[in-house]
């Protein structure tokens, strides 16, 4: 019995409240960084926590229910977003009117997702999938987790007393605890650092008390669709060609999320339900997410990470976590208490979640036994981890291009792709 299989009957064998407590886990995984991207972007954090519900609902129902990936906000579209905002000033529009534009743009950088579908559907997945080699997914996978890492220490060194009590808790009860404790240490770290942060007077709950219990999460105005109630077209058309090539950027990043999970998982997913199939789950998302006025949607690392920490592949266990942040995309309360978080504490869940990506990366080399003796291979492997970190931290996150900026993971990517298939065997 494969690991899928074990970890599918262990979590049905759970019953019913602790699979809503895995859930929770997943959502509370999930929280810090998806909101993250509409606080950054002036998007709407209720709007972003329903897509990002309904859009990882949508991914399972195309996928056939099988992938155990969760869909949040993409970090990798944030300049396209200030790119048109930026274009939209120019055009005399706020921010608040600009935005609906680059939704547009992004609704068809998602379809995008649909050409790389279609092209794998007709030319076979083996032809693509030969371009992806261990030997340049591995180092993808564990760039994934090492480029992240810097959002967690930024985040640890607001206070490291409160992220350390978030990691020493998710260690003790991971490595010591039984039963239920055992499977949701993230969700338990998150608990205890916050409350310990409060006890320290460390969380601000003024916007909590202001909050109300429920609120619609979508406004017309924030939508895509009202900008065609007096369009600009010349901005439309700036922005869906400014932002409609991070697509190649995000598909990329896209495939190596789905080698990491199927490595976290132990089946392979690009195979069955296919890679054709999750490459249509998440453009839908995106485009879903977008119309409405909500981030790109992209699979989240922070998940795989609680995948691999739990051992708790079942995939309905995501499908409550989408559930989850979809009722509580009602309630401004909610969204608030979460937003009030201490930014130590996810600095120090993540910590954690974060590694647990870069360690499936490097079991994926290990186990795929790549030969490093190989020069062509050390090369690959070389330029991806340096290119992606290097251009992370040494170039301000992305190359600018001119037409559209790409993230180091992407450049990396790209460039991993390249060598692999021209540089010789021997």
């Amino acid at each position: 019995m494969n690991n899928d299989k074990e970890a599918i009957f262990d979590a049905r064998s759970l019953g019913r409240p602790k699979m809503l407590a895995l859930g929770f886990q997943h959502m509370f995984a999930m929280f810090g960084a998806t909101v993250l991207v509409p606080a950054i972007t002036g998007l709407s954090v209720s709007a972003t926590l329903l897509f990002a519900g309904l859009g990882t609902l949508l991914f399972h129902y195309v996928t056939k229910r099988k992938v155990p990936a969760f869909l949040g906000s993409s970090f990798a579209f944030l300049r396209g977003y200030a790119a048109v905002v930026s274009m939209g000033a120019e055009a005399g529009l706020d921010q608040a009117h600009a935005l609906p534009y680059a939704c547009i743009g992004v609704f068809f950088a998602g379809a995008l997702y649909f050409v790389l579908s279609a092209l794998i559907k007709s030319f076979g997945l083996q032809r693509v999938i030969r371009f992806f080699p261990p030997v340049v997914t591995g180092p993808i996978i564990i760039s994934i987790g090492l480029v992240l890492s810097g959002s967690a220490i930024s985040n640890c060194v607001s206070n490291w007393w409160i992220a350390l009590v978030a990691i020493v808790t998710i260690i003790i009860c991971n490595i010591w605890g039984k039963g239920m404790v055992k499977i949701v240490p993230i969700l338990l770290g998150v608990i205890v650092s916050y409350l310990f942060a409060a006890c320290l007077g460390q969380v601000d709950f003024s916007s909590v008390k202001e909050a109300s219990w429920i609120g619609l999460p979508v406004m017309w105005e924030n939508t895509a669709l009202s900008v065609f109630e007096n369009p600009d077209w010349g901005l439309m058309t700036a922005a869906i060609i400014a932002v409609m090539p991070i697509a190649l950027a995000t598909m990329v990043e896209h495939i190596g999320d789905m080698f990491a999970i199927s490595s976290t998982v132990g089946k392979n997913y690009i195979e069955e339900p296919g890679l054709h199939r999750t490459l249509v789950g998440d453009g839908l998302a995106t485009m879903l997410a977008s119309v409405f006025g909500a981030p790109a949607n992209t699979t989240y690392g922070e998940n795989t990470g609680v995948l691999n920490l739990t051992k708790v592949f079942d995939p309905r266990v995501i499908r409550i976590a989408a559930v989850f942040a979809i009722l509580f995309s009602f309630s401004p309360k909610f969204a608030a208490v979460i937003s009030a978080m201490p930014a130590a504490t996810v600095g120090g869940v993540s910590l954690i979640l974060y590694g647990m990506i870069a360690s499936v990366g490097v079991r994926n080399l290990i186990e795929s036994n790549v030969d490093f003796k190989i020069s062509r291979n050390v090369i690959v492997a070389a330029l991806i981890l340096v290119l992606a970190i290097g251009i992370k931290y040494g170039a301000g996150d992305s190359i600018n291009l001119g037409f559209t900026s790409l993230s180091g993971l992407a450049v990396a990517a790209i460039v991993g792709i390249v060598l692999n298939a021209v540089l010789p065997e021997k």
